[in-house]
């Protein structure tokens, strides 16, 4: 729609009408590049027309439809491949309880963990130059020149820092003084950064609203940038990549029922999840990619029933890898479970 001017949406409306009488549905894709396209738009919302808008960051970014549509739309957010539409992509039975079934699960899980969920990217040979494309897209075009910045070298470099530092806490004041600006412009970019869907921050659960503005955690929107990216030196930490994932999976199954997700962390103890609905924890889970290690399993078990106590909440889950338990510890029912189960809803 990129040649189109205001006028002609009406002429095109006729020409829907013509062709196929009355309609109550109706697809638009790139239609923030007509001016004064959210008057049309509403005009059609109060028709009772539904309407399907699809366009690209560079010009409208999600969190501005509330403002031109004022409460008249309903935001779907579409992430890259889950676990199970990954398994769909690959042939992966996902329902097989023998032992081969699982193994299979499971191998598909290891190459998850690290190939990510992007659709294009599953059949592309030179996943590199597709990362770094998508990433220079998203910077250049999705935000450096829809919010006009100059110095877009320094964005470019704040994105890669974070991306490689994700499932920490984000701190405005270091990420300011490592790149030279200001903590007011580390903030901002970070905000544009999450505004493209590059990258996700978990707040702190707390009653204190000011508790839950500060130390906000960094996640990625798929592992497949964690790696594959020009100049980057990654261990392979596959606990904070399966952290990094489930994250992703619980904005799948709850922000639809608006509910959110947090992190809870006191002095001697961290959960590394709360999802919660009106205010009140409705469910736990920590991720830990091996418990093998006898201090370990004390150490995860511990904070999530600490977590469990302090909010009143009794649904509490642990994902591992391989692990597949059901236990009772200080009156609490814990469910443990391998990472390939609990992935497939």
């Amino acid at each position: 729609m990129a040649s189109f001017k205001t006028a002609d949406l009406d002429t095109l409306l006729e020409a829907l009408y013509l062709l196929y009488g009355d309609f109550r549905y109706l697809f638009m894709d790139e239609i923030q590049n007509v001016e004064q396209w959210p008057f049309f738009v509403n005009r059609m919302l109060r028709q009772e027309i539904h309407i399907f808008l699809t366009g690209c960051n560079s010009k409208l970014l999600s969190g501005e439809l509330a403002t031109y549509l004022t409460g008249r739309h309903n935001k779907v957010e579409l992430y890259p491949f889950s676990f199970s539409e990954y398994c769909s992509f690959r042939n992966v039975d996902i329902h097989s309880l023998s032992v081969k079934g699982q193994a299979l699960r499971k191998a598909a899980l290891m190459d998850y963990l690290t190939q990510g969920g992007f659709p294009e990217l599953l059949n592309e040979k030179n996943r590199r130059g597709y990362i770094e494309g998508l990433l220079d897209n998203i910077i250049r075009n999705d935000i450096a020149r829809r919010f006009r910045l100059r110095h877009v070298d320094v964005l470019y470099r704040m994105a890669a820092y974070l991306m490689h530092n994700f499932c920490q806490e984000f701190k405005a004041d270091e990420v300011a003084k490592l790149f030279g600006i200001s903590d007011h412009t580390a903030e901002n970019y970070f905000h544009y950064l999450q505004e493209a869907f590059l990258l996700f921050s978990v707040r702190k659960f707390s009653f204190k609203s000011k508790n839950r503005i500060r130390n906000e955690k960094v996640y990625i929107v798929d592992p497949a940038f964690i790696a594959e990216r020009n100049d980057t030196i990654q261990t392979e930490n596959l606990g904070w990549r399966l952290e990094n994932i489930i994250y992703i999976e619980l904005l799948r199954r709850h922000k639809p029922d608006y509910a959110d997700v947090f992190y809870f962390k006191e002095k001697d103890y961290e959960c590394d999840f709360v999802v919660a609905q009106a205010g009140k924890a409705i469910e736990l889970v920590q991720v830990s990619y091996d418990i093998s290690n006898p201090k370990t399993r004390r150490r995860e078990l511990n904070g999530l029933i600490k977590a469990a106590k302090k909010l009143q909440c009794k649904n509490l889950t642990l994902v591992t890898l391989d692990d597949q338990e059901d236990l009772k510890l200080d009156g609490l029912d814990i469910r443990i479970i391998s990472a390939s189960n609990w992935l497939i809803p």
